[in-house]
């Protein structure tokens, strides 16, 4: 069986995914996914032994041009590629954008989440075949269930297998990986508490390491490094952030996608959670764990607080200062 699957962005999308992926192959052993991503997650689907071929697309950067970008040899490669005869072809997105994707292949049957399913419910119109799954579940179990209607097969949700078990490597010596970018403000764990974090780390003869992604994260992890001693890896890409983390003895880190591909390769991790929560869309898998602030409006889901600012800001995670952290790492995700 050929299935064309379209699960574009984000990168904690992406690597949730995964698990459903390892589901069909384990149910149905013939089959070879061609996985539609976002340009710059295009490494993460050829990790996984059910994907045949990535088919990359740049959606966030034609977007600001689409008139331009049809006109493009990379768009009309993208689209020829995804006209290919399939089986079936899954949206797992359940967004417009998404949906609109699937028409790009008219002959063959399309699935994806039902109108009362799908984060945007119109996308629904675009499938012959609307899947109903329940909200209100993990990010992971409803991709999991949303494959199972799709591929005609019953779900076990009792285990839970990424797939990447060649990616996982002997561990270092005593190594620790920070997290310290993301995305939102108020996700953001303050400076000097990384500071703290890494000094207390390092005094019990852990190695430090602080990857970055873009020129702002970089500088962070320089300012870190200059009053700890913490490693700033050099610019990497994701299948080389894997390589290191294959090696980590464990990760500490803020809600970003990079903790969901340390709990894909299952290292022991705590990932810290002030505006947002874990319940929906947490890390998920094998010695994985939470600390969640506490105030009076976390978490609110917002990108921008409004709060006064404390001791720290955002002032939720004055509940999670970095003697906290390190003492819930040592006890709860090394024990």
């Amino acid at each position: 069986m050929r299935v064309l699957l379209i699960k574009t962005s984000s990168l904690g999308d992406v690597i949730h995914t995964l698990p459903a992926l390892t589901d069909a192959q384990t149910h149905r052993p013939d089959i070879q996914f061609d996985w539609v991503v976002e340009e710059a997650f295009a490494e993460i689907p050829a990790w996984h032994p059910a994907v045949n071929e990535v088919i990359p697309v740049a959606l966030r950067r034609w977007r600001h041009a689409w008139w331009r970008a049809a006109r493009s040899p990379e768009y009309k490669h993208a689209k020829a590629r995804m006209q290919r005869p399939y089986d079936r072809i899954l949206d797992a997105q359940g967004l417009l954008k998404s949906a609109l994707l699937t028409r790009w292949n008219t002959n063959s049957p399309r699935y994806g989440l039902d109108k009362h399913s799908a984060r945007e419910g119109l996308a629904a119109r675009f499938y012959h075949h609307p899947i109903s799954v329940p909200k209100g579940t993990h990010a992971i179990t409803r991709l999991r269930q949303l494959f199972a209607g799709a591929l005609d097969y019953k779900v076990d949700l009792s285990t839970c297998d990424y797939g990447l078990h060649n990616l996982r490597a002997p561990q270092a010596d005593p190594t620790l990986m920070f997290f310290h970018a993301t995305t939102w403000v108020t996700k953001h764990w303050p400076e000097t508490y990384w500071v703290a974090l890494a000094q207390l780390a390092i005094a019990e003869h852990y190695t430090v390491w602080l990857p970055w992604g873009n020129t702002e994260e970089q500088q962070r992890a320089h300012r870190i490094a200059a009053q700890t001693g913490a490693q700033v890896l050099p610019k990497l890409s994701l299948t080389e952030i894997a390589q290191h983390l294959g090696k980590a003895t464990g990760v500490i880190g803020v809600d970003t996608g990079l903790c969901h591909l340390a709990a894909a390769l299952e290292v022991p991790s705590l990932t810290l959670y002030g505006s947002t929560q874990p319940a929906l869309t947490g890390t998920q898998g094998v010695g994985q764990h939470h600390l969640q602030a506490h105030y009076a409006c976390a978490p609110c889901l917002k990108r921008h607080c409004h709060q006064p600012d404390g001791l720290v800001s955002p002032v939720c995670y004055e509940s999670l200062n970095p003697d906290k952290v390190w003492r819930t790492f040592k006890t709860v995700v090394l024990r």
